[in-house]
C-alpha cells in the first residue's frame, strides 16, 4: 500500500474468520495456531451447546451469534461483516495453520495486491493417518483476500468465494491441515447434514432424482476415488473413505429423491 509523502506506509491487517456450532473439541488448537499472529479474529456461532463461547473468548471479544442457520454461504457473508481488518484468512475450526504457511501469508502481506485471492493445499487427516490421495491433497481451498474484494457466494454447502471479473487467483506456500474424521460415526453426522443441505438446494434449483443415477453416481465416485485418485496407497483408511465417499454420494441423491418423488399417504 503506498505511503504518503513523509509518511511510513500503513501496516495491512489480517482477520481470521470462523463460523461454528458445537466446536470445543477442536476450536483452541485451531486459533493457537492463528493466536499472537492475526490482527483480529471474528467468530461467528450458529447455536453452540457446548464449551464452544467459553473457548473462543479466551483469544478474542469478536464472538457473535446467528441462530438462526441460513447455510453455510450466506452464513460466512454475515461473519464477513463484523471483519474490520484490511484482508481475511477463512478457517474451519478443525483447521490449523502451519509456520510455512503463516510465513507465505506474511510475504503478500508485505506487498499485497488489491486483485487477488489466493488458495492454499489442505493436508486433511483421518483415521489415524495424513491421506495424500483419495483426491484430497493437494485438495486446493480459497481462503485469503482482501476484504474489500469478494465475498462467499450464497451455497447452502460447498460454498464457495466469488473470483471478481479481473480478479487473479494464486496459490500460498505450504499446508492448511485439517483434522477431519476420526470416528466413522464422525463421518455419518457430517455427512447427513451435508447431504440434506445438497438435496435442500438442488430441489430448490427444480432438480430431480432417482435411485439409479445415485447408484451409477456412487458406483462411479468409488472407482474414482480408490483407483483412480489411488486412494489404494491410503492403505485401510483410503478404502473406507472411498467406500463412505460413494454411500455419501448415494445418500445425497436418494434424499433428493426422496423429497422429490410424488407419494399420497394411504387413507
Amino acid at each position: 500500500m503506498p505511503a504518503e509523502p513523509g509518511h511510513a506506509p500503513r501496516r495491512v491487517t489480517l482477520a481470521v474468520a470462523l463460523i461454528v456450532k458445537n466446536e470445543a473439541q477442536y476450536l483452541a488448537a485451531c486459533l493457537d495456531s492463528v493466536a499472537g499472529w492475526a490482527d483480529e479474529i471474528v467468530i461467528l456461532d450458529s447455536g453452540s451447546t457446548d464449551a464452544t463461547e467459553e473457548i473462543a473468548r479466551r483469544y478474542t471479544q469478536a464472538f457473535y451469534t446467528s441462530a438462526d442457520w441460513p447455510g453455510f454461504g450466506p452464513q460466512r457473508q454475515r461473519a464477513q461483516t463484523h471483519v474490520t481488518a484490511d484482508w481475511i484468512l477463512w478457517l474451519d475450526a478443525d483447521e490449523r495453520v502451519t509456520p510455512q504457511l503463516r510465513a507465505s501469508i506474511d510475504a503478500v502481506l508485505q506487498d499485497p495486491p488489491a486483485n487477488t485471492v489466493y488458495q492454499v493445499a489442505r493436508l486433511s487427516w483421518a483415521f489415524g493417518q495424513f491421506i495424500r490421495h483419495c483426491g484430497w491433497y493437494p485438495g486446493y481451498v480459497e481462503r485469503l483476500h482482501p476484504r474489500a474484494l469478494t465475498r462467499y457466494n450464497d451455497a447452502l454447502v460447498h460454498e464457495s468465494l466469488v473470483l471478481p471479473p479481473g480478479a487473479q487467483l494464486k496459490t500460498l506456500q505450504g499446508d492448511l491441515l485439517h483434522f477431519t474424521y476420526a470416528t466413522v460415526d464422525e463421518h455419518l453426522r457430517k455427512s447427513a447434514g451435508y447431504a440434506i443441505a445438497w438435496a435442500e438446494q438442488r430441489e430448490a434449483a427444480g432438480k430431480k432424482g432417482s435411485l439409479l443415477t445415485a447408484t451409477l453416481h456412487a458406483g462411479a465416485r468409488f472407482i474414482r476415488t480408490y483407483f483412480l485418485r489411488l486412494g489404494i496407497l491410503d492403505g485401510k483408511a483410503g478404502f473406507l473413505l472411498s467406500v463412505m465417499a460413494a454411500q455419501s454420494v448415494f445418500n445425497k441423491y436418494a434424499c433428493l429423491w426422496s423429497r422429490t418423488r410424488q407419494t399420497r399417504r394411504p387413507d
